[in-house]
């Protein structure tokens, strides 16, 4: 017998349907002898619907009152769950966040769990009851309030439950059926991965994958957490995440965990683009932009700078950031203006940013080329370039993004001979 813990996303737990068919399936495994963690999402797009009601009764609302609006939605789901497997003849508790001790900082919005306590969880499974527990919120002892996770925070939330429990796995479903070379839903011919790094999903994550959140998967591979990511609409297997610790275990047993030269394609289209025109090209001007930029609490991507024009001496500097990270940028930037020495400012929000990510290009020659190649054969320009050691990051126009990853796609022969299955239509 084992402690498994599985998290549920909004369009798993979308309906009444839904959440009969999680809770068959949380019956399921509990049948099997497995005690059994339950992580949940809010019921489809709750969260869109509390956040546009919140915009329609204050332009700005209270970040304290904000997280006690948004953290209902998981409630909702965590009770419903819970009645439907008592229906089923087994016994389910539900527990918010702070009952189940996830103990966060103060940042409403986007709180850090700082410490998970979850006594009332262990007392549950010692009982032999099913724990239901609403993802995506937190508790902070300073200020005693109810605080929210923010973006794939239910994940999160799974995660350090699996971590701070001791779990065998955390299977986290949505409705596809794992990770896939790319989202089937812009690349229909992406082929499911049996099993990715967790270092390739921490790079496919920061670049726009969606099926599992960065922070998730940074918690896991720091706890060594084994993630399991399939889907709540079939018993297909899915996708392994394997941290270094599992890899070493692996190897050790004679799995040699060859690293693909590329594991998957990313796509992103919720940047935008920011160039300063005319900068004077002296030691400190750029270090003055971005300290500039980061006191605006704004988080650049990528950065590139041409060559100064010898008869101005200036130069243009261009990065990428959020969409909604812009206007603070943009905003601070122009404040400095006269400080900094720049001549003006453009704003693009028409971009989409491709990533290539794959822990073989370490060793592996023409990863580059066979991008570029790919990308200029379908007549698409490339506007700006980024590289770290697993990954190369491409920006170009926005309506241009999905048709980049099909051909890039191809290229690097990852397409499928079917196409991929996205059950509910969402990705999560």
């Amino acid at each position: 017998m084992a402690l498994i813990v599985q998290k549920y996303g909004g369009s798993s737990v979308a309906d009444a349907e839904g959440i009969l068919r999680v809770a068959k399936r949380v019956v399921d495994t509990r049948r099997a002898g497995h005690d059994v963690v339950v992580a949940v999402s809010a019921m489809g797009d709750t969260t869109d619907e509390l956040l546009d009601l919140a915009a329609h009764v204050a332009p700005v609302p209270a970040p304290r009152e904000l997280d006690m609006l948004l953290s209902s939605g998981e409630r909702i789901s965590m009770a419903l769950l819970a009645m439907a497997i008592n229906s089923l003849g087994f016994e389910a508790r539900s527990f918010t966040g702070s009952q189940a001790g996830m103990i966060t900082d103060a940042h409403h919005g986007s709180a850090r769990i700082v410490d998970v306590t979850p006594v009332r969880l262990r007392e549950a499974l010692d009982e032999g009851a099913v724990v239901i527990v609403a993802g995506f919120q937190g508790f902070n002892r300073d200020t005693r309030d109810i605080t929210t996770l923010g973006r794939g925070g239910s994940d999160t939330t799974a995660v350090a439950l699996a971590a701070a429990l001791n779990a065998e796995v955390c299977e986290i479903y949505s409705d596809v059926d794992g990770i896939y070379t790319a989202d089937p839903r812009v690349v229909p011919r992406a082929r499911k991965m049996d099993r990715i790094s967790s270092e390739e999903m921490l790079e496919l994550a920061a670049n726009g994958a969606k099926v599992l959140y960065i922070r998730a998967v940074e918690f896991a591979r720091r706890h060594g957490v084994l993630i399991h990511a399939r889907s709540s609409f079939s018993s297909n297997e899915g996708t392994l995440v394997i941290n270094e610790l599992l890899s070493e275990k692996l190897r050790a047993e004679g799995d040699p965990m060859e690293e693909p030269i590329v594991a998957g394609v990313a796509t992103d289209l919720s940047h935008a683009k920011i160039t300063i025109v005319g900068v004077p090209d002296v030691p400190g001007k750029a270090a003055d932009i971005f300290t500039i930029v980061a006191k605006a609490g704004a988080n650049v991507d990528m950065i590139v700078q041409n060559v100064s024009a010898a008869a101005t001496g200036r130069a243009d500097i261009s990065f990428t950031l959020p969409m909604a990270d812009a206007t603070l940028a943009i905003n601070a930037l122009i404040a400095s203006q006269a400080e900094v020495g720049f001549e003006s400012l453009q704003h693009d929000d028409g971009i989409g940013k491709l990533s290539v990510v794959g822990a073989g290009m370490r060793t592996n020659a023409g990863v580059s080329a066979k991008l570029f190649e790919a990308l200029s054969d379908a007549g698409i320009n490339i506007e700006m370039i980024s590289t770290s050691e697993i990954r190369i990051s491409v920006v170009m126009r926005g309506d241009k993004l999905p048709e980049a990853a099909r051909v890039v796609h191809t290229a690097y022969g990852l397409d499928s001979e079917i196409d991929a299955a996205v059950h509910g239509g969402t990705g999560r």
